[in-house]
This record gives structure tokens, C-alpha cells and sequence, in this order.
């Protein structure tokens, strides 16, 4: 309960303190996206667009689709009601936290430009702040760690291809978990045995495609059982405020895994997407924040309602199965014969474009405490790691990755609202400027 209160009270309160600015100005941040306002030789690493798609690849995932499927076996039709809600006031979060991320950047221990909490913190608030920006990078390195995104990887291909095809046995499938585990770590270090501009580069190239696609396949379904969607819709808005279809009954239940699912899929107020809009290349902080508030639309509100609607026409959600392989039946039941293997190939390439960007943010936080000059190092734990996620049940990952989300809101929404009076003055600069045609 205090994250949701920090999340959604602390977004709220966002949306009130910005006089709904950010929700005002949605043409104008597509304007910034589609690179009319870039500057090559303004500092940074990488444009606004593969700002957004690398942050956009840490959350267009697993969440997603798996994270979907947890929120409802979990928290009922319902929860999706709450992912909403985290979504709607994350709009106004990530505009104010990624704004911070350019007005705040630091130099690292080699001294290149950096974005991050931790850096916001150390360079916006005083020293006696610090142990909060150490906090964070701490947090943050355990928080995306590749072990949720590794763990159902393999778990949709044992139960669409391996199982059916005699590779694995339903009760002993460790040695094909690890094998599987084993050549996902071999392949995230061919990609991220490089830099952000890399990164950067292949996931500009993956994720709209990943996107395109996923929401066509929704489409084709949701256009099928077009009668069903009026009924699913108003299960969900019906279950937010009961909790019925929880085992528990509870509507608290409800509400915390609706808030933690949407805090897991859409990351505002959590950290790690800052990390990413603060390499973008600008020298106006309220443009990447504009570009940033983009991301919980295109998420949430958009891919995830997607798939909640494609896990309760279908009616599987009552069945069973959990995680991934409740997604991937509600497709197979939808498109008999190819359904669950579009989705496996999907989840494939969302897996992976997760994890590469994830070990970007778990090298920050890494360089950050020990200094960059050492965070190479961290790719081969990180390599290990996806390994052992493999392997590893769902209940435990969830558990470890709840948890450190819970602990990176702390610093990230603290120093937030500790500086949004600055994010407010820079914002009414820049609007007037703009207003004025000096944009």
C-alpha cells in the first residue's frame, strides 16, 4: 500500500501541482519525436526517438504480456482498471522525472554526461542527500536484473514448442530451461558488448516493428469477437471496485496488484526509464519530458489494454495457467493453430530488446557506486544472472522484482517532488518561448 500511495498519490498530486499541463501538449511531443526539433551537436548520446524506444524497451515486454496475465489470475479483471490509473497519472510522472533528467545530468567517474535519479539527486538536492541517490542505484541494479524477462522466454517456448515436440517432460524440465538460458545469455552479450548508441540503434529498429505487429494480431482478434469487448470492458470496471473474481474477495488486493503490474509495465515514477531519457541528445530538459509522457500512453493504456481484452474474451483467464502461457492460450484460442507460436516469436524479440536495455540501466547503477571506469564488469555477471532467471520459479522473481520497484519509487518520486517547482519554472519558459515562435 505505500507504493501505491507514493506512485499514484504522488502522480496525482503531479497532475494537480502541473495544472494538467502535460496532457495539453500531446501534438507537440509526437512534433519532438518525429525529430523535428533535433540538434546533432547538442549534448548527449543518442535522439529523442531512440531516447523513447530504449526506454520503451523496458517496458514494452514481458509486462506486457505476462505481466498482464499475473494482474488478472492475481488481482482479478479489475486489476487492469488500476494498471489504467497508474498509466493515466504516470503521464504527468514521467514528464516531470524525465525533465529532471536533462536539467539534472552529472558526470560520471570518466567524466561523460549521465541522467538517472541518482544523478538528479546528487546534483539537484544537497550532499545529505546522497545515501538516497545510493539507495536508488542499489535498488536499481537488482530492480532490472533479466531474470523475469529470462524466465518466461523460456517458460512460453517449453510450453508451446519443447513439451508438445518431446524436448522437455512437464515434470522435469531443468536441463532445457538451462540450455535455453544458456543461449539467451550468449546472445544479449553479442548485442550488448557495446554502448548506448548501439543499444540505442537496435531498438529504434525493433521495438515500433514489435509494436505494429503485436497490436494488428490483437486487432485481428479483438475484430472477431467484437460482440465480447462491451462485456469484458465492463468486467473490468465492475471487478475494480469489488474484487469479486479475487479468491480473497479482498478489493485491496485488487487495487495492489492492479498499481504494482501497471508500475512493472509502465515504469513511471519507478527510475529506470530516466536513465534513458537522460542520454537523449538535448539541452531542453522539458522537451525530453514531453517525449517521456508518451510512454505510459503507448504501454498501457494502449498494448496492455490490448491483451487484458484478449485474455477475457477469450474466457481462458479462469482456467490454470498463469504468467506468459495464460497469454499465450487466450491467442491459441483466438487463432487456433498459430496463435500461441505468433505470440512466442513476439515475446522472443520483446524478451530480448528488454534485456539489453536492462543491462544498460543495471550498468549504470553499477558504474555509479563503484565507478564507470569498472562497470564493463557487469555485463558478465549480468550474462550469469539471465542464466539463473531461467531456472529460477515465476513466485520468487516477482517477489524480488515487487520488491525493488517498491524500493526505487522511494528516492525517484521523493527527489521528484522535492524539484518540481524547478520542472513547473522551466515549463512555463518554454511554453512561452514556444508560444512566442522561438521554438
Amino acid at each position: 500500500m505505500p507504493l501505491v500511495l507514493l506512485l499514484v498519490g504522488g502522480g496525482t498530486f503531479l497532475v494537480f501541482y502541473s495544472r494538467c499541463l502535460p496532457y495539453l501538449h500531446f501534438r507537440h511531443s509526437i512534433g519532438i519525436l518525429l525529430g523535428r526539433y533535433d540538434d546533432p551537436d547538442e549534448t548527449g548520446q543518442i535522439p529523442h526517438f531512440q531516447a523513447l524506444t530504449t526506454a520503451l524497451s523496458g517496458t514494452l515486454g514481458l509486462g506486457n504480456l505476462a505481466g498482464v496475465a499475473v494482474a488478472i489470475t492475481m488481482g482479478g479483471p479489475g486489476a487492469i482498471f488500476w494498471m489504467w490509473v497508474t498509466a493515466i497519472v504516470g503521464v504527468a510522472t514521467k514528464f516531470y522525472t524525465c525533465t529532471l533528467a536533462i536539467m539534472f545530468r552529472g558526470r560520471d567517474s570518466r567524466g561523460e554526461w549521465q541522467g538517472g535519479p541518482m544523478y538528479v539527486i546528487r546534483e539537484g538536492l544537497s550532499r545529505r542527500w546522497l545515501p538516497l541517490a545510493g539507495l536508488f542505484a542499489v535498488t536499481g541494479m537488482v530492480g532490472t536484473l533479466p531474470v523475469f524477462q529470462a524466465n518466461q522466454l523460456v517458460q512460453i517456448t517449453r510450453d508451446v514448442f519443447a513439451i508438445p515436440l518431446g524436448w522437455a517432460r512437464a515434470d522435469a524440465h531443468f536441463g532445457y530451461d538451462l540450455l535455453i538460458g544458456a543461449l539467451l545469455a550468449a546472445a544479449t552479450l553479442t548485442i550488448i558488448l557495446g554502448n548506448i548508441q548501439r543499444i540505442g540503434r537496435v531498438t529504434a529498429a525493433l521495438v515500433p516493428g514489435m509494436v505494429l505487429f503485436y497490436l494488428l494480431l490483437t486487432l485481428v482478434i479483438l475484430v472477431q469477437h467484437a460482440a465480447q469487448i462491451p462485456g469484458a470492458l465492463a468486467l473490468i470496471f465492475s471487478d475494480a471496485f469489488t474484487g469479486h473474481a479475487v479468491a480473497s474477495g479482498a478489493l485491496g488486493t485488487v487495487i495492489l496488484m492492479g498499481v504494482r503490474r501497471g508500475a512493472f509495465s509502465n515504469e513511471a515514477g519507478i527510475g529506470t526509464e530516466v536513465m534513458a531519457h537522460g542520454a537523449a541528445k538535448t539541452s531542453e530538459p522539458v522537451r525530453e519530458g514531453l517525449v517521456a509522457m508518451l510512454g505510459p500512453v503507448i504501454d498501457t493504456l494502449l498494448v496492455c489494454t490490448c491483451t487484458a481484452l484478449v485474455i477475457l474474451i477469450t474466457d481462458v483467464w479462469q482456467g490454470q495457467a498463469t504468467g506468459v502461457t495464460l497469454t499465450a492460450e487466450a491467442f491459441e484460442d483466438a487463432l487456433p493453430g498459430a496463435g500461441a507460436y505468433l505470440l512466442t516469436l513476439l515475446v522472443i524479440f520483446l524478451s530480448l530488446s528488454t534485456i539489453i536495455t536492462f543491462w544498460y540501466y543495471g550498468a549504470k547503477c553499477f558504474g555509479f557506486l563503484i565507478g564507470a571506469e569498472y562497470q564493463h564488469h557487469y555485463v558478465w555477471i549480468y550474462g550469469v544472472l539471465i542464466v539463473v532467471g531461467s531456472v529460477v520459479s515465476l513466485k520468487t522473481i516477482i517477489g524480488l522484482v515487487d520488491g525493488m520497484y517498491a524500493m526505487m519509487a522511494i528516492p525517484t518520486m521523493t527527489a521528484t517532488l522535492l524539484l518540481a517547482p524547478k520542472v513547473n519554472a522551466a515549463a512555463r519558459r518554454y511554453f512561452n518561448d514556444y508560444s512566442a515562435g522561438r521554438h
